[in-house]
């Protein structure tokens, strides 16, 4: 078989595999995810799905990259559509949203509960942390306008300095505290709340979630001088 052949043949099987993997999740969680399983959906040795992914926590490990990459695409897809800064951010906070609810299943892989016995190695880092870029970068280039921040925030010690470098230093120039702050803000409450509305926790607290999650936004959006 000639290499670019068996290349091809390798790379279908593996999205085979990641395909029937994603099934499972939608039906019985990640945290049951069988091997075995996907095998006999495929009609294949179990033996053979190993030699593509050699343990359950392998193919758990490439379902989040999967779903990390798909999510960093949407919000950058999202934060492409505007033509100035608060656009930019209102796109990505909207395009987090859509996607999260149309793949409530990933969704919950990647920000849900902790599979018990799995660790994420750190080559999930870079598919991860797009999002993180996308808003960050939005931050960023808010201080650098000189963009007016809204309700004050308190200088972080030393310590909380040292504790919070990797988020301020993620972008260039780096975020001063006041806007690292609020870029922390930033992330807990669009992830929040799209938690909060995907796993029924303000059911009969909120009428209109769309409506409810564009006030939100504008509101960050305000906060952050946008």
């Amino acid at each position: 078989m000639p290499p670019g052949t068996r290349a091809a043949n390798r790379s279908e099987l593996t999205q085979a595999i990641l395909a029937s993997a994603s099934v499972q999740l939608a039906e019985i969680g990640p945290a049951a995810l069988s091997v075995r399983q996907i095998a006999r959906d495929l009609e294949m040795a179990s033996s053979a799905v190993y030699r593509y992914f050699p343990s359950r926590d392998a193919l758990l490990t490439a379902l989040l990259i999967q779903a990390f990459d798909d999510l960093g695409r949407a919000v950058e897809e999202g934060a492409a559509t505007g033509a100035d800064l608060r656009d930019r951010f209102t796109g990505a906070a909207h395009a987090l949203r859509g996607w999260a609810l149309a793949h409530p299943h990933e969704y919950a892989l990647t920000y849900g509960s902790p599979v018990p016995g799995y660790a994420a190695p750190t080559e999930t880092v870079a598919s991860a942390t797009r999002v993180a870029a996308v808003l960050l970068a939005i931050v960023r280039d808010a201080q650098v306008e000189g963009r007016p921040l809204g309700a004050g925030t308190r200088q972080f010690s030393a310590a909380e300095r040292t504790a919070v470098a990797p988020i301020s230093d993620f972008v260039e120039p780096a975020l001063d505290d006041a806007h690292t702050a609020r870029a922390m803000v930033v992330w807990a409450t669009l992830f929040g709340h799209v938690s909060l509305e995907l796993f029924g926790h303000m059911n009969n607290a909120v009428l209109d979630y769309k409506e409810h999650f564009t006030t939100v936004i504008e509101q960050l959006a305000d906060d952050l001088g946008l």
